[in-house]
């Protein structure tokens, strides 16, 4: 015949184990089939409550409860009961309380008379009108991890206590939900990353799909983005202009993940829109304030730098909200810094953002994000201003477009991994 199935049991506990307390065949089947349960039942507070029914009236107990850690790990919730009284959802600290005992020093609890337990909460019954005089408690737990407890209360049968036979079924019984809430809780885990990695991954096309195509070598206007996330903070856009302007824009949106993808799509929405209408830069900013003021979640911001390049006379008007100031290569080698700003946008309302005027005359003109500043040398040092125009410095000999992606390539190949988004953007020849 083959032997008894094998059930995992609560290691630690106050009270010896005497091989003459095993659950009998009976309770052994009962356990078999609670097993099955967790097994064949994805919906797992279904599964816990069908347990919990099943216990009290196997254990001939008046009420049967099991309470759950929350995130927290300093209280207890009722995540399911049976008896006279609905105790769901019912909270208890782990410091109260015969079960909040039982999961502290992760032993069984078998009281016979709570009267004379210093341990129990008597609150619980004056909330609810029960009258507690003897309980049995297991601890819930895996590998010493603490879940919770199953409780029963007040057996109805012979001398109304609960005895060794109730208690070893209960802990067998413990061991076999413990690992299926363990087992439940790492299943949903999985399924809720694995839908943020989907969503993430949307959101990223969406984005990308926002960001202007790549421009051919001749133009005049280069960006380039690389996230350090699935997700981007940060964003450029670049398009002309019927009368043969070159409109332009570089953000950097705070935080990182959905919510910042879902401002930064936004701002670059209303920048495309606005900007079309034939807006100074100073104009667009301050539009684009108003709007993010009236939409964009509380502390939010964004920093953002907009221009327009007039090719035909080499001609730059920008202006700038709360971002890293745009540099000026000039011709020679030498570089101009135009540091001049205001508040980033969503933050302060009526802001005025002063525009700048100046001729790139053979030079070039970048805006970047934070990330490319904070981006590390090879051994380990932030760029810094001074690094990055060494960097431009040493591709100054390419076309903008090569030039920008080698600077890229520089700081990603420098570092492990991005910490912050890249996001880099060139007016001039």
């Amino acid at each position: 015949m083959d032997s008894p199935p094998q059930f995992p049991t609560s290691p630690q506990t106050t009270s010896t184990r005497d091989p003459s307390c095993t659950p009998p065949p009976a309770d052994l089947r009962l356990l078999a089939a609670l097993a099955q349960d967790f097994i064949a039942t994805p919906d797992l507070e279904q599964t816990l409550h069908r347990a919990v029914c099943q216990t009290m009236s196997w254990l001939g107990a008046e009420a049967a409860s099991l309470f759950l850690l929350d995130a927290s790990a300093r209280n207890l919730s009722c995540r399911a009961c049976a008896g006279p009284v609905d105790v769901g959802g019912l909270t208890l600290s782990l410091d109260d309380g015969i079960v909040g005992h039982c999961v502290r020093t992760n032993t069984v609890q078998m009281v016979r008379d709570v009267a004379h337990d210093r341990n129990f909460h008597v609150a619980v019954d004056e909330q609810t009108g029960f009258r507690t005089r003897s309980i049995l408690c297991a601890p819930l737990q895996v590998k010493g991890k603490r879940l919770g407890a199953l409780e029963v209360l007040n057996k109805g049968s012979g001398d109304g206590l609960f005895d060794d036979s109730d208690r070893s079924f209960l802990e067998t019984l413990a061991g076999i939900v413990s690992l299926a809430i363990q087992n439940a809780q790492m299943a949903a885990e999985l399924v809720a990353q694995e839908r943020i990695r989907r969503e993430l991954e949307l959101a990223r096309e969406i984005q990308l799909g926002l960001l202007p195509a790549e421009a051919p070598d001749a133009f005049p206007v280069h960006g380039l983005n690389h996230a350090a996330l699935e997700v981007s903070g940060d964003f450029y856009d670049i398009f002309p202009l019927p009368d043969g302007t070159i409109v332009w824009g570089l953000g950097d949106v705070s935080g990182k993940g959905m919510n910042a993808a879902l401002l930064m799509s936004r701002t670059l929405s209303l920048f495309r829109c606005l900007a079309k209408s034939g807006l100074r830069p100073s104009e667009l900013l301050a539009r684009l304030n108003a709007e993010l003021l009236e939409t964009a979640s509380h502390g939010m911001f964004v920093t953002m730098i907009a221009g327009i390049f007039d090719p035909s006379r080499d001609l730059v008007e920008l202006a700038n909200a709360g971002h890293p100031p745009a540099m000026l290569r000039e011709p020679d080698g030498t570089w101009q810094v135009l540091s001049e700003s205001a508040p980033p946008l969503g933050i302060v309302a009526d802001l005025r953002y002063p525009d700048q005027h100046l001729r790139t005359a053979g030079g070039r003109l970048y805006a970047f994000s934070d990330g490319l500043t904070e981006g590390r040398t090879a051994d380990g040092q932030m760029l810094g201003f001074a690094g990055l125009r060494a960097l431009l410095d040493q591709h100054a000999a390419l076309t903008p477009a090569a030039q920008i992606a080698g600077v890229a390539t520089a700081i990603r190949g420098a570092s492990a991994s991005l910490h912050d988004d890249l996001t880099l953007l060139v007016v001039g020849t």
